[in-house]
């Protein structure tokens, strides 16, 4: 196998790329000598300069037409799609991804481009009746300002693709810190819209830790806004700090999603499902399939007919095109979720291990717990890999408690044939997204995407939805207009 060169990154300040001492190498989790990339640090000096900029940038880019900001977010949407490959193949080596599914992330990242420059010609305001005569009432709405953007390890493209596109098109200036674990990709995003046209100071990005990020962009109040996207307990400290210096907040955490199979449900629809959404980027997506709560009469059947389907799975080397499992993000993650899933053994689950993985790296074998309580750490905690865990129930009552019987609120699932069990789930289940005989995970561009209870700030991400967060309405009232109608002339 052909060695390749590690790219040497920059931060990007004031629109001019900048180096760095050496931080940190970004390495293959599936091979772990391979050195994907090697990232410059960043000093407060880097950090407060390029709050500065952001700032100094704000008012030309909110003046700029809204059509003119969308044709940027075109043209970088057009270049990744021409990237898709390249990219594809670096988030893959870097993070972890099959590469079928890194070219798919990408490509969904200029599908989210695409969506939000369309945006821009959209209404940005309304006119409302006034009950007073000669008074028209209207609102705008306009851009927040610096916008601190803090995304993720997970999703290195499409992530900060949802959170950057509509805070540009909507005239605010960005500040965005990615994931220390997968910053190849973030960089390519960035140089797609630097390549676009995108001018100087409005994107700043810059490679440091969460937080000096914090200290500069958020306690110093240097940043509007804030949007985030990671762990409960960072996003919470974060929203601390953010909220007591009066700035909005946006933040998307964890999950620990489920999959209820009702007594009438296609038992092979559903086993396809569980695996899909389980399985997936080796189960590190806050919307992934975590917990499987069957009735009781189907949990045998459903158990093998999952079990067949990870057999046919096949792990290895992440680049290559056949394979279907590739490596968790790093060699501690995979030691992690392994101890988590030996003690739920050590507590009497029942682990099946189908497939056989690579040795070394962060590879980890897919597991199916069965006879797991749902009060078990297993089932009420993060795991963040491909780990399923399936329970019993008696019926569809005591699933709806299973199924809403945890901290988190992000995603669900029920399978059913029938109207009104699938309609009382879709009424009865506390998360912000639920899918009726589909897998857990997966999100559109132009549909609003959030959590309930500590999955989410209870905003919105993606979709129209987003414009509530990245900008503020002005309502206006206007006064003294002449009170004529249409048919006045009449």
């Amino acid at each position: 196998m052909s060695v390749i060169a590690p790219v040497e990154l920059r931060h990007l300040r004031g629109g001019t790329w900048v180096g760095g001492p050496l931080e940190r190498e970004g390495r293959n989790p599936g091979r772990p000598d391979e050195i994907v990339a090697r990232v410059p640090a960043a000093d407060a000096v880097l950090l407060s300069g390029a709050a500065v900029t952001a700032r100094g940038a704000l008012a030309g880019w909110a003046r700029t037409p809204a059509p003119a900001r969308g044709e940027v977010l075109f043209r970088a949407s057009a270049l990744l799609a021409d990237r898709a490959e390249s990219i594809g193949m670096e988030l893959a080596r870097e993070e972890g991804k099959t590469l079928a599914e890194g070219i798919g992330e990408t490509r969904r990242a200029s599908a989210i481009l695409r969506y939000f420059a369309g945006q821009t010609t959209e209404a940005i305001g309304a006119v409302y009746p006034s009950s007073a005569p000669g008074t028209r009432i209207q609102t705008l709405r306009q851009p927040i300002g610096v916008v601190a953007i803090v995304t993720p390890w997970n999703f290195p493209i499409a992530i900060p693709a949802w959170k950057i596109a509509p805070a540009l098109a909507y005239g605010n200036t960005v500040l965005f810190k990615p994931a220390s674990a997968t910053p190849l990709t973030a960089y390519r995003l960035v140089e797609a819209l630097v390549d676009a046209g995108l001018p100087a100071g409005v994107l700043e990005l810059v490679f440091a830790g969460g937080a000096d990020v914090t200290s500069s962009w958020i306690a110093s109040g240097a940043a509007d806004a804030v949007s985030f996207t990671g762990s409960e307990a960072v996003g919470r400290e974060l929203a601390s700090i953010a909220y007591g210096r009066h700035m909005r907040v946006q933040l998307e955490l964890g999950g620990k999603n489920a999959v209820v199979v009702a007594a009438d449900a296609d038992l092979e629809v559903a086993a396809d499902a569980i695996v899909r959404g389980s399985m997936a980027s080796a189960g590190q997506k806050c919307t992934a399939t975590a917990r499987v709560i069957a009735v009781e009469s189907v949990r045998v059947p459903l158990l093998a007919a999952i079990v067949a389907r990870v057999g046919r799975l096949k792990a290895g080397d992440q680049v290559d095109p056949s394979v279907t499992l590739g490596p968790l993000i790093d060699p501690a993650a995979s030691a992690r979720v392994d101890g988590l899933v030996r003690a739920a053994e050590g507590l009497g689950a029942r682990a099946t291990r189908p497939i056989v993985v690579p040795s070394g790296g962060a590879h980890l074998a897919p597991v199916i717990l069965d006879g797991v309580g749902g009060d078990s750490s297993i089932m009420q905690d993060e795991v963040f890999g491909p780990v399923v865990g399936l329970m019993g129930v008696p019926d569809l009552d005591a699933a709806i408690r299973a199924h809403n019987g945890v901290a988190y609120g992000l995603s669900g699932s029920i399978f059913t044939r029938d109207l009104a069990t699938a309609d009382r789930f879709i009424q009865s289940a506390r998360v912000g997204i639920v899918h009726v005989n589909g897998e857990t995970a997966g999100a559109e561009p132009h549909v609003p995407f959030g959590g309930m209870k500590g999955s989410s700030s209870w905003s919105r991400e993606q979709g129209k939805s987003a414009s509530e967060f990245y900008t503020q309405t002005k309502t206006i009232y206007v006064d003294g207009l002449p009170s004529v109608g249409l048919f006045d002339s009449e």
